[in-house]
């Protein structure tokens, strides 16, 4: 990454996070900062609920324990994904159930899905990978027609659509999203969830509420009188939870953030066109397909690799890029089923040949540079590195 990204911090995050100390942690005229982020979230993204989280793996557990995923039940996610998403699967005590990708968008493949579906099967998570949407139509359809729950993981895609224009997360049942700090917006650590469904809703705010029972679907304060709250028989908790609220002083950098959203994701947006101009007719390169119809907010600019076959190796080409003042590349992570966590607890079932495939092959490059200057960068470095090799094509 770029050194120095202090200028990711130059809005409201300051101001903010004084009024949040100026409070003493109380009750603000204007709402609590938690609040604020909530209300202004769900108002981009057209959705009733809004529930902010301390991570973007507690939303995704939060999610699943709402549709009352429990042990012996299934979820179907890529192998070509994130380890978080099968470890929210694992402590709702589901399995995960890991389905192929496609060859060119490289996300979720709705054909098998289909195959992996069984009459164990709870919901289908569809992650939103490199800030590309996966095929939603196609997947909410094979949803519904098995009744299943949909929960859309929009980590690093915050304000992409799909090919009907929908913004990713609002498509399926519940969409979640991460703050943490590779992301467009970020708090450090933070996550939030959206739904329409106000059982939904309830039942995840509940859940990473510590249980309260006096919490709503519509907020996480728990308001209640003095006289009753320090009543001896006042009965608190209505669920078992965990402590996943997110910090106000969290909330107040993520409500700054988010106000600079579409800034973030225009930058990088720029970086990726440019990377795309500069890899056009390069036989070492596949870029991801993009949808027609579908915006891509690209998280990082991910390619195929094909320098194996005229014999430049991935790391050889990654150690140059960097030689010329690059940022550096990096790799998918492994299908989950080979890393250790999954395969030496045996957790998980199922195969991805395509996945396993591309994921040798992968190339991530950077995309949240500030400015033209920095841009520049990265354009002369991979210019001059497919110049280097190219006595080898």
């Amino acid at each position: 990454m770029s050194d120095g990204k202090g200028w990711r911090f130059t809005g409201n995050e300051r101001v903010y996070l004084d009024e949040v100390l100026s409070s003493g942690f109380g009750a603000m005229e204007t709402g609590s900062m938690n609040e604020r982020l909530e209300i202004k979230f769900a108002q981009i993204h057209k959705q009733k609920y809004a529930i902010t989280a301390n991570s973007g793996t507690s939303t995704l557990h939060m999610a699943l324990n709402a549709f009352g995923i429990t042990k012996g039940d299934e979820v179907i996610l890529p192998a070509l994904s994130v380890g978080m998403c099968g470890f929210a699967i694992w402590q709702s005590g589901g399995t995960p159930i890991f389905a192929d990708v496609l060859d060119d968008t490289f996300l979720l493949d709705p054909d098998d899905v289909r195959k992996k579906i069984t009459s164990k099967t709870k919901a289908i998570m569809p992650v939103h990978m490199y800030g590309n949407v996966c095929d939603m139509p196609e997947i909410l359809k094979i949803a519904r027609e098995n009744k299943l729950y949909v929960l859309e993981d929009s980590a690093q895609c915050v304000l992409g659509t799909d090919s009907n224009g929908r913004l990713a997360g609002t498509i399926g049942d519940v969409g979640s999203w991460s703050f943490e700090s590779s992301k467009h917006m970020t708090s450090n650590e933070g996550g939030i969830v959206t739904t329409n469904n106000e059982e939904l809703a309830l039942k995840m705010r509940q859940f990473g509420g510590v249980g309260f029972k006096n919490i709503t679907a519509s907020t996480g304060k728990v308001r209640i009188s003095r006289e009753k709250f320090q009543d001896p028989e006042w009965e608190r908790y209505s669920m078992m939870g965990y402590n996943y609220r997110l910090s106000e002083l969290g909330a107040a950098v993520a409500f700054a953030q988010l106000e600079r959203l579409e800034e973030f994701v225009d930058l990088r947006v720029k970086m990726a066109e440019e990377y795309t101009t500069i890899i056009k007719n390069c036989e070492l390169f596949v870029p991801q397909k993009i949808q027609d119809g579908s915006t891509c907010v690209y998280w990082t600019y991910v390619v195929r690799f094909l320098g194996e076959k005229f014999g430049i190796g991935w790391q050889e080409f990654r150690k140059k890029y960097v030689e010329f003042g690059g940022d550096g590349i990096y790799a998918a992570n492994l299908v989950l089923y080979d890393e250790p966590a999954f395969r030496d607890n045996k957790i998980g079932k199922g195969e991805a040949p395509i996945a396993k495939k591309l994921q040798k092959e992968l190339m991530l490059f950077t995309t949240n540079q500030k400015d033209e200057k920095e841009r520049q960068i990265q354009i002369n470095a991979l210019t001059k590195t497919i110049e280097f090799f190219k006595s080898r094509l």
